[in-house]
């Protein structure tokens, strides 16, 4: 099926408008704080002039929280962790955002931002936190809809759009994750698998695109108010226009006291921050330092790789073919750090981009979360030893860009001035060696085969 002939069979999308502006407004006026959890750093894909923290101890959150921004991100990396220690994390950072939030007099509600092909720890992460915030909650409101991506939900069906046809989110290789693989693609058989039964499918509550469409933001409302003990409700989503009036019908209820955690992908996050569209950044945009002018070759970037999934391999050949990089292949071991960052200065000295990748070849058995920190560790410790400073530097997979960030480059926070192609987010970082240093975020499972060389040669100046 394709994603044509699936929507030729809704209504019209309904604009509503203003609607962003009236949810920025209602959210500047509430006073309260939105806060997008990220179990890594991708979730900032769509969104603009919004600030990232890598930490969530009190006197961050006390920070943030004297701030004017009524929208910020805590980057937790919790994909990363085994189950146990995400749950744990998240217990912690919900007990942190209550203390704080009591201390400020300020309220806040909050979205746990994952995966849009439904990898990730739910819902003991979402169970963990909502325990230790100040007052229970009524639902759970689960949105995977990523529109810049191709996925969306449809009949209570995730959908993910390889280009050609939309195929059901379990015959994807996302599926067969080792961590976090699933079999239904039925949202309401999907919460009763991650739940292991203790939700029933039946027990689920879904909100079609015909309800949002054709009936709006106050049926959704009346949906909302009769969710209670944190049910999940299932939303479908096919584009901006549904989430809008998701979005007001969601403040409608929370206006009558109801309260929600959302479990949701990168887009129903910039609805809910009533954030506007934004052209994508230019090569002026994200290097302005440069100018109109250059005599001589711009300095060279830097490329790590750390995603595993098939589409960033494909992605990764096609930039290996292209002048002016360099592969170099890391395993986890000393004397590979030590020969792959004199490989990667030695490339910087002569203006040549240096494209660190670990290998293609994934252990398949053992504990493959040790194994990835592991390997992790390696591909940071490569960096810090790099001499010589790029002109810009591209993150390839979402635990690899955080890691790198916070362990590799001492990041503590950064600033999100837009995307550079659709899904792929720009970071200003706050850390004085690299701050005029663009960080481009780059989800392992977003973009076409080349989408990855596009990034590059335009960074380059190329067309």
């Amino acid at each position: 099926m394709t994603l044509a002939a699936a929507l030729s069979r809704l209504p019209p999308p309904v604009r509503i408008p203003g609607a962003r502006g009236a949810i920025r407004s209602s959210l500047e006026k509430s006073g309260a704080k939105l806060i997008v959890i990220d179990d890594d750093p991708t979730g900032t894909q769509t969104v603009h002039g919004v600030r990232v923290y890598m930490d969530w101890s009190e006197s961050t959150l006390a920070g943030a929280f004297q701030r004017s921004d009524p929208v910020f991100y805590i980057s937790t990396n919790s994909r990363s962790l085994p189950e146990p220690q995400a749950a744990a994390l998240a217990a912690e950072l919900g007990r942190n955002l209550r203390k704080v939030s009591a201390a400020a007099a300020v309220d806040f509600v909050v979205a746990s931002r994952s995966d849009s092909t439904l990898r990730g720890h739910f819902p003991a992460e979402v169970t963990a936190l909502a325990a230790e915030l100040s007052s229970p909650i009524d639902a759970v409101i689960l949105v995977p809809a990523f529109f810049e991506a191709g996925r969306y939900t449809l009949d209570d069906i995730h959908w993910v759009d390889d280009g050609t046809e939309l195929v059901a989110a379990h015959l994807t290789e996302f599926a067969h994750d080792p961590d976090f693989g699933f079999q239904h693609s039925d949202l309401k058989d999907w919460v009763e698998e991650k739940t292991r039964g203790a939700v029933k499918a039946g027990d689920v509550i879904s909100i079609s695109i015909r309800e949002l469409r054709l009936k709006g933001p106050a049926h959704v409302a009346d949906i909302l108010c009769t969710a209670e003990n944190g049910i999940p409700v299932v939303v479908n989503a096919a584009c901006y226009e549904d989430l809008e009036a998701l979005a007001l019908g969601v403040i409608q209820a929370e206006s009558r006291g109801r309260r929600f955690v959302y479990r949701t992908a990168a887009s129903f996050v910039k609805v809910r921050a009533g954030l506007e569209d934004r052209p994508l950044l230019t090569r002026e945009k994200i290097r302005p330092a440069e100018g109109e002018c250059r005599q001589e070759r711009p300095r060279a970037g830097l490329i790590v790789v750390g995603s595993y999934v098939a589409k960033t391999t494909r992605q990764l050949e096609q930039l290996l073919r292209a002048k002016r990089v360099q592969g170099i292949e890391l395993q986890a071991s000393q004397p590979e750090i030590e020969r792959v960052a004199r490989e990667a200065s030695l490339c910087l000295e002569r203006g040549t981009t240096p494209v660190i990748f670990t290998s293609r070849v994934r252990q398949q058995t053992g504990d493959f979360l040790a194994a990835g920190r592991a390997l992790m560790s390696s591909l940071c410790e490569t960096v810090r030893r790099i001499k010589g400073k790029p002109a810009w530097i591209i993150a390839k997979g979402g635990i690899t860009s955080i890691e790198l960030a916070r362990s590799a480059l001492g990041v503590q926070a950064a600033d999100v001035m837009g995307q550079v192609i659709k899904g792929v987010p720009v970071w200003r970082l706050e850390t004085a060696p690299w701050s005029d240093v663009p960080y481009i975020v780059f989800p392992g499972n977003v973009g076409d085969d080349s989408a990855l060389l596009k990034v590059f040669t335009l960074l380059e100046g190329g067309t």
